[in-house]
């Protein structure tokens, strides 16, 4: 495609503020794709942080992704999760490339261009709506490769957004002796159990302590989860993530906190137990991993499993690309309705 073209893309512009913006997109350059997206996944996690202004404005974006150079300071675009059609190929990409539905790590916008090594060629068996979910399942294979269950252990899961329902379905094909979620609404504590959790509970209840430790437990005479999953994004939890882990246990940090804090109390029972406590971030591998696995493995993993999780059922509204500022309300004011919210956008 010889000419430029006008694309408009969504930024970030105030606490609380996103705003579409036109700019001319460049023709796609040597070994690079033009695509016009589809629709693309709102992260519910990490973008509402930065719409409401709690990501740390002097962090870098996410340093192993083209697209999302630069810093965490607002005005910014952001976005990790579009779905399109190769529309247009600069020189040296196969002539088999154009008109392949691929998904890619892309700012939310009506076109992008980029290398063709960083674009996931979509196999028929997964639909545009399936495939918006390819990022977050990624996160949640990261999470249980980080976490690295056992047979038979007793696990617990706090928070059920998209990524704590991703691993809760992935653990759930695991031979467990438990698997109990807690989390604060109920329509998520339904999608826990429709992903497999045993148990889902509310955290906010006055007994929940007690039913989740007899929820792991059940018969056997090990108290406590042996491995605990933080996914809530409240950094408070991490106590409660102390008092439910028994001891040798892990607890698996997948929440990313911004520039939200909280005391957690490490002088009682989490010394004494020896609890480890396990950062888990999906733009790079455990140490320990690097031998035998690569990212490009791990994201092959995630798209080998995709066809078979009912992640379309945690789609809970669909808006076009015009009314982002909609999107944004909804996830931040009525998060016990909200799930997935993908954006769409008109041919």
């Amino acid at each position: 495609m010889a000419d430029s073209l006008r694309a408009e893309s969504l930024w970030f512009t105030a606490p609380r503020q996103v705003e579409i913006r036109a700019a001319t997109l460049a023709p796609p350059g040597p070994g690079e794709v033009l695509v016009r997206t589809k629709l693309s996944a709102i992260s519910a996690g990490t973008e509402l942080l930065i719409y409401r202004g709690q990501a740390p404005s002097d962090l870098p974006a996410d340093d192993t992704l083209p697209a999302l150079s630069g810093m965490l300071a607002l005005p910014l675009r952001y976005g990790y999760a579009a779905v399109g059609r190769v529309v247009g190929l600069g020189e040296g990409v196969p002539p088999e490339y154009l008109n392949r539905r691929v998904m890619a790590f892309q700012p939310h916008a009506t076109h992008f261009t980029a290398r063709v090594e960083q674009v996931v060629s979509l196999p028929e068996a997964i639909s545009d709506e399936e495939a918006a979910f390819l990022p977050n399942l990624e996160t949640a294979v990261n999470l249980v490769l980080d976490g690295a269950p056992r047979i038979g252990e007793q696990v617990a899961i706090l928070g059920q957004g998209v990524v704590g329902l991703l691993t809760t379905a992935l653990l759930s094909r695991m031979p467990l002796a438990s698997l109990a979620t807690a989390e604060a609404f109920p329509r998520r504590r339904e999608a826990s159990i429709a992903m497999g959790a045993h148990a889902c509970l509310d955290p906010a209840a006055e007994n929940f302590a007690s039913e989740l430790a007899l929820r792991l437990q059940a018969q056997r005479p090990y108290p406590g989860a042996d491995l605990t999953y933080e996914l809530s994004g409240d950094p408070t939890a991490l106590d409660l993530a102390v008092a439910i882990t028994g001891r040798n246990g892990r607890i698996v940090i997948g929440s990313w906190y911004g520039t939200k804090r909280a005391p957690i109390h490490l002088g009682g029972r989490f010394h004494r137990s020896r609890i480890r406590m396990i950062s888990s971030q999906v733009s790079s591998l455990a140490p320990e991993l690097s031998g035998a696995w690569t990212t490009t493995r791990r994201l092959e993993v995630a798209l080998s499993l995709l066809p078979g999780l009912p992640v379309r059922n945690l789609v809970t509204h669909r808006l076009p690309f015009h009314q982002s500022s909609d999107a944004y309300r909804i996830l931040d004011e009525s998060p016990a309705e909200a799930l997935q919210v993908l954006l769409t956008y008109s041919a």
